[in-house]
């Protein structure tokens, strides 16, 4: 599904040149669940936006099923992001004035169907996710653990092929922490999606079928 060929992203600041990801390459199959984990700073968010299409690598290739991401204008770009990717992040990043079911509906705003059928589908992902009956509530609403099964449903509100995870169990308990892992297993095991995790916790590494590790921007080989 993925091949990324020498990939090397350097950042320069006042304090000199930074090499976030080192010449790295590997490959990633469909329906594989990969964990990717390293110290701070090894370049693990890096890597993880650059899949995403929201890093530009400095050197070397992403391809995403043929298809070189980096060779792509910044409209294909967010096509991509917005019909193959689905983003699960650590702060979850809900609208805190909008419901439940307005932020999972808020990825369709921009794909084709009637307003009707995409309420259904939010629906359909919050029930999904174990959320059935908080359509209503408001982030605040919610528990931690709530609030990231919502940010799980809206990942999936365009039905992608792919789901990136940015430690997304680094706010929860080890109770809830596990409940998510769960939740992403049984996405990859029963929905054929393809799960790339970054996380710096061993349990939650333990659960990929695949596992990248970082030093210095480097895989470690």
């Amino acid at each position: 599904m993925f091949t990324i060929r020498n990939v090397s992203k350097i950042y320069s600041s006042r304090r000199g040149v930074v090499k976030a990801l080192d010449n790295v390459s590997f490959n990633i199959a469909r329906e594989s669940f990969v964990t990717i984990t390293g110290s701070s700073g090894s370049g693990k968010s890096t890597l993880l936006l650059t899949l995403g299409g929201l890093i530009r690598p400095t050197e070397g290739e992403v391809v995403f099923i043929e298809r070189n991401l980096f060779n792509s204008t910044s409209a294909d770009l967010a096509d991509y992001r917005n019909q193959k990717i689905g983003f699960v992040l650590q702060t979850f990043n809900l609208v805190p004035y909008l419901s439940a079911l307005e932020n999972v509906m808020l990825p369709m705003l921009f794909m084709p169907g009637k307003n009707g059928t995409q309420q259904q589908h939010a629906e359909s992902l919050l029930n999904r996710v174990g959320l059935a009956g908080r359509e209503s509530h408001l982030p605040r609403e919610l528990s931690v653990g709530q609030q990231q099964r919502v940010a799980i449903a809206r990942a999936l509100a365009n039905n992608p092929e792919v789901i990136l995870a940015d430690e997304p169990t680094g706010n929860l308990d080890p109770t809830l922490s596990l409940e998510i892992l769960e939740l992403l297993k049984e996405l990859n095991q029963n929905e054929s999606r393809t799960i790339i995790m970054v996380t710096h916790s061993p349990q939650a590494a333990n659960f990929g079928t695949e596992r990248l590790h970082l030093i210095d921007g480097r895989l470690e080989k």
